[in-house]
């Protein structure tokens, strides 16, 4: 597993803005969990990408990428997904799997993962309403997300479009000091993976993830609640008999 991460926890907040900590504080306030947005959402599978200024993957082509296994997320996301994480580090389930398409086969990619905050809140599970409410706010600002360069990159465009892309041996974890390449995630927050698919320059090696030539996507359906033990019990029926 390759990650791309600052080890110090304290630098990191030391480097951060002081605009970006009012963001987060000044976060407008939810209350439950909008499910019929969800389940509007879940309508969508495959979705085009979210570009920033000066990409140079938007004039080139219209790159696209499909998510495998849509149904069993939209069974999840329709009660409320959620993710154990622990200490030693925990895979998804379900894992993110992929499908892209219209990349140029002769040109390098690699394409990568990581997991962003939805919000800025902190959430609780309510037992007696069998809902998830906003417990509180939080402040991100001192744990970027991880970068997951996914192991067969950097490979040609052809190579990608003729396989289905697993994401299986992603780790969770609530270990900030982590030093195992996991994706580092706050218990009882909510959060949704990105994928970016990044072309490469003939001498580019990945670093970190560039400003140009990246095309990002995310899935409505698999934005999740983590958790160190389920909350709510038709999660666990769901994967107990997951199909």
């Amino acid at each position: 597993m390759q990650a791309l991460f600052t080890d110090d926890p304290e630098e990191r907040c030391k480097k951060m803005k002081v605009e970006d900590l009012k963001k987060h504080r000044d976060a407008p306030a939810e209350t439950f969990i909008d499910k019929q947005d969800q389940r509007r959402n879940n309508k969508k599978k495959s979705v085009k990408p979210s570009r920033s200024a000066g990409t140079e993957c938007e004039a080139a082509r219209e790159v696209g990428v499909d998510l495998e296994g849509s149904d069993l997320w939209k069974r999840f996301d329709e009660i409320g997904t959620e993710m154990i994480i622990t200490k030693a580090g925990r895979r998804m389930f379900p894992s993110l799997r992929i499908k892209v398409h219209n990349l140029d086969p002769h040109q390098q990619y690699s394409i990568a993962m990581d997991i962003t905050p939805v919000d800025s809140k902190r959430y609780r599970y309510v037992y007696h309403s069998s809902q998830w409410m906003v417990a509180g706010n939080t402040d991100h600002s001192c744990l970027p997300p991880r970068l997951y360069v996914h192991p067969d990159s950097p490979s040609s465009g052809h190579s990608w479009m003729r396989q289905i892309i697993s994401f299986d041996r992603v780790k969770l974890t609530n270990n900030e000091k982590d030093d195992k390449g996991h994706i580092v995630l706050k218990s009882m927050h909510k959060y949704r993976p990105r994928i970016h698919v990044i072309e490469l320059s003939p001498v580019q090696t990945l670093v970190s993830l560039p400003e140009d030539g990246v095309c990002s996507f995310s899935f409505p359906e698999t934005q999740f609640i983590t958790v160190t033990a389920y909350q709510n019990q038709q999660v666990s029926q769901i994967h107990t008999t997951p199909v």
